[in-house]
């Protein structure tokens, strides 16, 4: 049965519409951006089995372009749209950074670190320079690794912290394996970090480890 042909009532649009996104599963909200299904399944149906097909919604929306295209009723199309709408989620929460002080907003922090890291295959350290207020001066990718990690050179990060002027530093990176529990290596880098960045003045606040939907704060784990 078409999802036009089911009660207003159980429609994801009409049902989004009334009571707000937040109320529709990850298969509902999936079948919103697929619009159609294919013959024989709805929408719904056809979310519901590409939820399935990639483990996650997570997983999906981190599909690369040939792995998702080869998905029945998905293609070029979908892909160009799915990536304009993780491209628009990330600028809106850069922009939501950019006016709030980061201290008084962690959790626009934490969306923001998602919506850069939670897709990458590899892992990516990344840092936030901040000023003396704790405003964010800058976002960037510093070291690229494999699906297992990434080399940090603490002299790199003082240095490119030295030239935006930062007052203070949060760096975070992405377990691709989908597990936020920091390892022995994420500690020990973070007190490498730690004490390279003091020699210059400059504070770091936290190292996040970004794992699909969870965040995890080594600030808020007591090491730093």
């Amino acid at each position: 049965m078409a999802i036009t042909d089911w009660p207003a009532s159980e429609r994801p649009r009409e049902r989004l519409l009334t009571h707000g996104p937040q109320s529709l599963s990850d298969a509902e909200l999936l079948a919103i951006f697929l619009r159609t299904g294919v013959p024989g399944k709805s929408a719904v149906d056809l979310a519901r089995e590409l939820l399935h097909q990639f483990g996650s919604l997570s997983a999906l929306l981190g599909a690369n372009r040939k792995v998702f295209c080869q998905s029945p009723g998905l293609g070029d199309a979908k892909f160009a749209q799915l990536q304009a709408v993780l491209e628009m989620a990330r600028r809106h929460f850069a922009e939501n950074l950019q006016r709030d002080t980061v201290l008084t907003s962690a959790a626009a922090t934490r969306q923001f670190l998602q919506a850069q890291l939670r897709g990458e295959a590899r892992e990516v350290f990344a840092a936030l320079y901040l000023d003396n207020q704790h405003r964010l001066l800058a976002y960037e990718p510093l070291f690229y690794g494999t699906i297992n990690g990434a080399t940090v050179y603490p002299r790199e990060v003082v240095k490119r912290a030295l030239d935006v002027n930062a007052a203070a530093l949060i760096v975070a990176h992405n377990h691709p394996s989908g597990l936020a529990e920091p390892s022995r290596a994420d500690i020990a880098i973070t007190a490498r970090l730690k004490q390279a960045l003091e020699m210059v003045d400059i504070r770091l606040l936290d190292h996040c480890i970004v794992a699909g939907s969870a965040v995890v704060s080594l600030a808020e784990r007591g090491e730093l």
